[in-house]
C-alpha cells in the first residue's frame, strides 16, 4: 500500500468521525487508567457498567485503597480476571500515592512499571489522557492493519511500529481510535461489512464481502 492511499484512508475516516474517542467512561487520567486495566479481555460496555458504580464511591488512589482488595472486588466481580485485576489495581494505587502524589505519570517507562499496565495500556493512557501520538494495538487494530494492508505485521509490536512509520503525522493522534472503532463496527472479525465501509475501494483485502 502506498502513501497516497494511506493518506486518503485516514482522510475518509476523519471526515466520517472528526473527533473519535474511547468508549470507556472516564473523567480523569486516573479513572481512564483503572478502566483500561479492567478492559483487558473484557468489553468496554462491561467495564463501564462496573466503573459507573465504582467511581461515585472511589475514583482516587486513596479512596480505592480504603476499599481494600476485597471491597474493590465487589464492584468489579462481573469482569473477567477480576481477582488478578483487583490485586494489580491496589498495588498500582499504592505506588501512585507513594511515588507520584496520586497523579498518573505521563511517560511510558513509569506507566509500564505499574502492576497491570503493559505497553498497550500505556499507549492508551499516553494517547487518550495526555494527547500523545501513540497507537495501542489491540485485536481490532491488529486485524484492520493486516486485513486492509495499511500496516501488515506478524506481531503486535511490528504492526505498532509500522503504523507509527506509515500514518501521516496529521492523523497520528486520532488514528488509534479510528482503527479501533472501524474494527469494532465495520471491519469485524467474522464477516467484515465491506458494503458499508467508507474505505472499501482503498482497502487491499482480497476476500471482500457483499452486503
Amino acid at each position: 500500500m502506498n502513501k497516497q492511499k494511506r493518506t486518503e484512508i485516514f482522510e475518509r475516516l476523519c471526515a466520517e468521525n472528526p473527533k473519535p474517542t474511547t468508549e470507556l467512561n472516564y473523567k480523569t487520567p486516573f479513572e481512564l487508567l483503572i478502566a483500561v486495566i479492567l478492559s483487558a479481555q473484557a468489553t468496554d460496555k462491561g467495564v463501564n457498567k462496573a466503573t459507573d458504580k465504582l467511581y461515585p464511591v472511589a475514583n482516587t488512589p486513596s479512596a480505592i485503597l480504603k476499599l481494600k482488595e476485597d471491597g474493590l472486588k465487589q464492584y468489579i466481580k462481573t469482569i473477567g480476571l477480576f481477582n488478578s485485576k483487583a490485586a494489580n489495581i491496589i498495588k498500582t494505587c499504592a505506588i501512585l500515592k507513594e511515588k507520584y502524589n496520586s497523579e498518573v505519570p505521563q511517560d511510558r517507562e513509569s506507566l509500564e512499571a505499574l502492576p497491570g499496565v503493559g505497553r498497550k495500556t500505556a499507549n492508551v493512557i499516553l494517547n487518550t489522557a495526555f494527547g500523545q501520538p501513540t497507537i495501542a494495538v489491540d485485536t481490532h487494530i491488529f486485524r484492520v492493519s493486516n486485513r486492509t494492508r495499511i500496516a501488515p505485521g506478524k506481531t503486535v509490536l511490528e504492526v505498532e511500529r509500522k503504523l507509527m512509520k506509515f500514518i501521516p503525522d496529521e492523523f497520528k493522534l486520532d488514528a488509534h481510535h479510528w482503527l479501533i472503532l472501524h474494527g469494532r463496527y465495520v471491519c469485524v472479525a467474522r464477516k467484515p461489512r465491506c458494503g458499508a465501509c467508507v474505505i472499501e475501494d482503498l482497502c487491499e483485502y482480497k476476500q471482500k464481502t457483499v452486503e
